[in-house]
């Protein structure tokens, strides 16, 4: 552990490093960098770990975006398209409520009153977890759900190289109905969702097509809804993002990493266009990964 007790000098390359990048602005572009600033120094108990030499590891993406965007299910996708870990602090944050640990109980406060958990605690959960995927030998990872404030992007910078930072978007009130019509399987943990939705394009905006992700039959008599998925804590979970979401965006902005990507619509819309975004439209695996 003693890896954890110091910060590392930003390493200043990108663009030798970055192993796909993004060659389509129709739906997504990326801002043009402006000189780097210097990251503010300061102490913490736990900055993560530093990761291996950039020369032998895979890409190492964010994935920005609201609660409910999607973040997860295209971070699994791309996972199992390019072979690296995708890593959500959400589930390294549910597993250990799940656990009988000291921290559970006041992570249990946290989320069900719709707050964000705190810098030290994310980063301590995501610090095991690099460590524990360099034993196993892990090269890369895609990120979602972190950084999501200034102070641990900073710490992301100090100790690994991101090649890319996908901000993914859709309109506040798509996203309000998105968090309230997810379901999971309480037998076999599958993620599924009963929201069907389907708005008109008005004003020069385009439509949005969204249909449900129903579970098999075996698993519809055995779905959950989250503690945290109603109306009053998703409105305040979404309210409390916006907020902080800005700085981060503009932190990576920057830097010439930000990749905005407005979703146009379910999987079956949005998946193609996102690989093309990011240069993996022809990529031998794609249509394995999307199936």
């Amino acid at each position: 552990m003693a890896a954890l007790t110091r910060l590392l000098k930003p390493s200043h390359s990108f663009s030798s490093h970055i192993s796909y990048i993004p060659r389509s602005l129709s739906t997504a572009s990326i801002e043009e960098a402006d000189p780097r600033f210097p990251s503010s120094p300061f102490s913490t108990p736990n900055p993560l770990p530093p990761r291996s030499d950039p020369k032998d590891r895979n890409v190492q993406w964010v994935f920005l975006g609201s609660p409910g965007v999607g973040k997860g299910t295209y971070g699994s996708r791309l996972s199992n398209l390019l072979g690296v870990p995708h890593i959500a602090t959400g589930d390294l944050v549910r597993h250990e409520l799940s656990s009988s640990g000291p921290l559970s109980l006041q992570l249990a406060e946290i989320v069900n009153q719709g707050k964000l958990v705190s810098d030290e605690i994310i980063i301590s959960l995501l610090s095991k977890r690099l460590e524990a995927g360099e034993a196993k030998g892990e090269s890369g990872f895609i990120l979602d759900g972190f950084p999501r404030t200034i102070r641990q992007a900073e710490i992301l910078e100090g100790v690994t190289e991101i090649d890319l930072v996908v901000n993914l978007k859709l309109p506040e009130y798509v996203l309000l109905e998105k968090c309230l019509g997810r379901r999971t399987c309480s037998q076999c943990g599958g993620n599924f969702n009963v929201a069907s939705i389907n708005i008109k394009g008005e004003n020069g905006n385009p439509g949005i097509i969204m249909a449900p992700l129903l579970p098999p039959p075996h698993c519809a008599s055995k779905l959950t809804i989250r503690s945290d998925d109603t109306e009053a804590v998703v409105k305040e979970r979404l309210h409390v993002y916006n907020e902080m979401s800005q700085p981060v965006e503009e932190f990576y902005r920057s830097r010439g990493k930000l990749l905005e990507f407005d979703l146009p619509g379910g999987i079956p819309e949005s998946w193609p266009k996102l690989l093309q975004a990011l240069n993996l439209d022809d990529h031998e695996d794609t249509q394995s990964a999307a199936a």
